[in-house]
């Protein structure tokens, strides 16, 4: 994350404090349980201060779980994603909860990477090019075509 979104996202927090705290002020202000006039106890008004705040609460808290969710999902496509042009990630296999094995061909030539928190190593440098299997989808095919590869193996099976 670059250095300006963090501080528009610290501004942002520090201006909806405020706004998160004035439900909590409406409902501190009420005692006990109200009764209206027709004496039908919490038949309150739709348009006062405490629905108010519940509603500009509960409107914070989803826009904050979309944006949890998009930087979440921006975080882990940057692995699995393929670069367009000369360099494409061809496989990977897990090795544990955090650790890979990526081969990643650059030009004409194909890398073996070990990638873990923190830290991407070179395993070894592939003298002979691995070839595609044929009927396939390389990593940069499109969805479409990749679900067409996997109904046609799923078929042949």
């Amino acid at each position: 994350m670059s250095a300006a979104m963090k501080l528009s996202t610290q501004r942002m927090g520090w201006t909806l404090l405020p706004m998160l705290a004035w439900p909590f002020g409406a409902f501190a202000a009420q005692t006990g349980p109200t009764v209206p006039a027709g004496g039908a106890p919490g038949g309150g008004d739709p348009f006062g201060a405490a629905s108010l705040g519940q509603f500009v609460f509960g409107l914070i808290v989803v826009v904050g779980m979309i944006l949890a969710l998009a930087w979440m999902l921006r975080r882990m496509n940057r692995i699995q994603g393929s670069v367009q042009g000369r360099m494409r990630i061809l496989a990977g296999l897990p090795l544990g909860s955090r650790e890979r094995v990526v081969l990643v061909q650059v030009g004409d030539e194909q890398i073996l990477l070990g990638v873990a928190p923190g830290r991407v190593s070179r395993l070894h440098v592939l003298e002979h090019p691995l070839e595609a299997k044929p009927g396939m989808p390389e990593a940069g095919e499109s969805f479409r075509a990749r679900l067409a590869a996997a109904m046609q193996r799923r078929r042949s099976q």
